[in-house]
């Protein structure tokens, strides 16, 4: 009979792999548009590919927790919340993230998408009242800071100025929208649990995507490149369903606070698969300002665990 620690601990180190593969899943998406951006490809096809190849998974995910029972039974609210979290977080984030990715390297652009907690706690100041503390001035300082080092490297090594500065604005709103995603959504998924809210908001999510790339393109603009499918597939199964499914994972076997250390891997993954994969440098600039970045989101991402006593 296996003993209670051992168990555990297995399901803790089973917890990590997950968030591990998942993070450097997430980060590889920005490599892979890249990619698919070599070929003759514009933002709303590829949006459109990644989501129409992902759909028959998320369908599975919502049959699967309809099945399983978790959650509340769902109100009009409920549905209207999903409905409008699914064209900010994953139809006009995810476009604004695609388009802006026309204009940066793959690696800074992660950086950017990253200071998605830091928007979380402004937001959370201006619209919630939440206290901003001297620990989270110096979370803010040391994340923007990373950022501008890092921008200032790229113009510096000949990046134009113009387009940086649109790129990294389009993802950094990406960022914003994902924040609110996650703010506003909080509620939504105590209520009907993580897998079940995911799933739908995803499917609403494609519905837009459909939508728009219809009215915009037709059917006829998906006759594109066979590597751009092959690209697409990569992207909807190892860069967004499979990692949304294990990072749920790794949070439920290990929690918050861990899973946040160990997700810091993903922008530093997203550097070295796009030094790989793309020929993009990599800096010693690059690499502080990746660090700062990441101990600031840590400041704010991992709470203090409260004293136990002996």
């Amino acid at each position: 009979m296996t003993a209670p620690a051992a168990v555990g601990t297995r399901s803790a180190y089973i917890g990590v792999v997950c968030v591990l593969i998942g993070a450097i899943g997430f980060s590889g998406k920005a490599v892979i548009v890249k990619l698919a951006y070599q070929y003759p490809v514009d933002v709303m096809t590829l949006l459109a590919l990644r989501m129409l190849l992902s759909l028959p998974f998320f369908l599975a995910m919502a049959l699967w927790a309809g099945l399983s029972g978790g959650g509340a039974k769902m109100a009009r609210n409920d549905w209207l919340a999903i409905i409008g979290l699914g064209f900010i977080g994953y139809y006009f984030g995810s476009y604004l993230d695609l388009a802006g990715l026309q204009y940066v390297t793959a690696g800074l652009g992660r950086l950017i998408l990253f200071l998605y907690p830091t928007l979380v706690l402004i937001l959370s100041a201006l619209f919630l009242g939440q206290a901003i503390r001297a620990r989270h001035l110096l979370s803010l300082a040391l994340s923007y800071g990373g950022i501008v080092l890092v921008f200032i490297e790229q113009a510096n090594i000949g990046a134009d100025r113009d387009s940086l500065l649109l790129g990294g604005g389009l993802v950094f709103a990406s960022a914003v929208t994902y924040a609110v995603y996650l703010l506003a959504g909080s509620r939504v998924v105590l209520k009907l649990g993580s897998l079940r809210f995911t799933a739908y908001a995803s499917i609403a999510a494609t519905v837009f995507v459909v939508a728009h790339f219809m009215i915009t393109h037709g059917p006829s603009a998906l006759a594109v490149p066979r590597e751009v499918y092959w690209l697409a597939i990569v992207m909807a199964v190892f860069s967004t369903v499979l990692p949304l499914w294990l990072m749920a994972e790794g949070l439920r076997r290990i929690g918050a606070n861990q899973a946040s250390l160990v997700g810091c891997i993903g922008p530093i993954a997203t550097i070295v698969l796009a030094n790989h994969f793309l020929d993009e440098p990599i800096s010693a600039a690059q690499l502080i300002g990746a660090v700062l970045v990441l101990v600031g989101v840590l400041i704010i991402s991992v709470k203090p665990q409260a004293a136990k006593a002996n």
